[in-house]
Parts: structure tokens; sequence; C-alpha cells
């Protein structure tokens, strides 16, 4: 079984790295599915987004593709969610998260499909102060802070309810509401995901969920493959990859579904 779950969060970190994403939407029902406890699993999906995150973002960065203080802005409000999911993910039973887990998917899977043109939510002509205009390289755009803190908070209690980045909340935010263009968004996402998972990590070490060598070996494999992801992203369009994504993990909410619910 080890070397099958390490050969998967391989293949898994190659195509998440892809699109800015954490991988625990993957590394989750990856493990729950060989028999690996929902809490126990969630957990490591966390360390594992750690070791992707700071992978795919060498690459990224080298590209110009992270918007950095957007970032550290952003995750200020992502970590303190994370951190509060993970404590009180000891609340609810694995079945619950299950579900919770597959609705999340669902609505992830639903903003890839539907790859939205990007839009400048606050012309430039209505100057806001809560608005914060950026530019990175040749790129502009304007970021809405409260909106985009809030969004923040609830991606990062959900990442640490459910082990998973926030990274299927953070792409779409960043591109569907900001004009974020898709290659930073999925830059910046790719750095956001590993800080938002220190704070999940945090709150599930609390309560003690974490199995630490499993982590470690499987650590390994997800690093070499974001590495093979992250450049395979920087050289290629995006929007067709999103939308298989995207239908991937609508697929894989309707089996964790079909998974929590008891049979008979």
């Amino acid at each position: 079984m080890l070397s099958a779950l390490t050969f998967c969060m391989f293949a898994a970190a190659i195509l998440v790295s892809m699109l800015g994403q954490g991988g625990g939407v993957l590394y989750t029902p990856i493990q729950v599915w060989l028999g690996i406890g929902f809490h126990e699993a969630a957990t490591t999906s966390l360390f594992l987004i750690m070791a992707m995150s700071l992978s795919s973002s060498l690459v990224y960065r080298k590209a110009n593709r992270i918007d950095w203080p957007l970032v550290m802005s952003f995750e200020s409000a992502s970590v303190l969610g994370g951190f509060i999911g993970g404590v009180f993910s000891d609340f609810l039973s694995g079945e619950v998260l299950l579900v919770l887990f597959a609705l999340t998917l669902a609505l992830g899977a639903c903003f890839m499909v539907a790859s939205p043109r990007r839009r400048d939510v606050w012309p430039r002509r209505r100057r806001r102060w809560f608005v914060w205009e950026r530019r990175l390289g040749e790129r502009e755009y304007r970021v809405n802070m409260p909106v985009g803190l809030s969004g923040s908070y609830v991606a990062g209690m959900l990442s640490g309810l459910l082990g998973v980045g926030g990274g299927i909340f953070y792409v779409p935010m960043m591109a569907i509401l900001f004009g974020i263009p898709v290659d930073v968004a999925i830059g910046s996402s790719a750095v956001m995901v590993g800080l938002t998972a220190v704070g999940g990590l945090a709150g599930h070490l609390v309560q003690g969920h974490w199995n630490w060598r499993l982590s470690l070996l499987l650590a390994a494999a997800v690093f070499l493959g974001a590495q093979l992801g992250s450049r395979l992203s920087v050289k290629m369009e995006n929007r067709r990859l999103k939308a298989f994504v995207g239908w991937f993990l609508l697929a894989v909410a309707v089996l964790m579904t079909l998974k929590a619910v008891p049979a008979g």
C-alpha cells in the first residue's frame, strides 16, 4: 500500500502544482480510499501541501508570477482561519467532514469548469480607499481588500477543517473577483496554500492527529512532483487544463459523497 500511496501522491503533485492548488483535494481522498482515517489523512495532507508549496514556489518566483505583498496580506487572515479550522475539526465526525469535503470540491469544480472571463470589478473611474491597485511587471489589477481578506479567512478555515490548501478558492477568487491574471493567481496561490496549511497543521497538532513518519516519506514524492508540474505550468496555457481538473474534482466529490453514505 505504501508504494501505491507514494506514487499517487507524486502524480497528484504534478497535476495540482500546475494550477496553483495545494493538493489537499487529492491527497486527503487518496489516503481515505486506502484506509487511513479522515483526521489523520487531513493532517498529513496539510504537511504535504506545505512541501508542494515550497517546491512550486521556487519555480513560480523565478518566473515572476508571485505577488508577494498581496500574498502576505491575504495570508494574515488565512493562517488564522486555518488554525481555527484545524482545532475545531476534532468536534466533527469523519462522515460529516467527508460530506463537507465533497461539497467543497463540487464548488471548486464549478468555478474551474466555468472559467469565467476576467473583469475589473472596480473600474478606474471609481477610486476607493479599500481598493488596492497592484502592478506586477506589465500586469495591472485592483483588489477589494475587505472582500479578499474575508474570502481568505473562510478559505483558511475550510483548509484547516478538511486538509486542503485553499487553492480551489484562491485562484477563482483572485481571477474572477479581482481580475488578477491567471498566471499570477496560480503563482500567488502556490505560496498561499503552503502558508495557510501551516495554520491548519498547527490546529491538528494540538489535537494529536499527525502521523509524522508517513508525512515525511510522502513529502519527498510531493516535492519532486511539484517541481515537474510547476515547470510544465510555466510553459503552457491553463484554460483547458483547468476545465479538465474541474471535471475531475467533480468526480472525486461524487465518490467521496458515496463513501460517506452508509451502505444499506
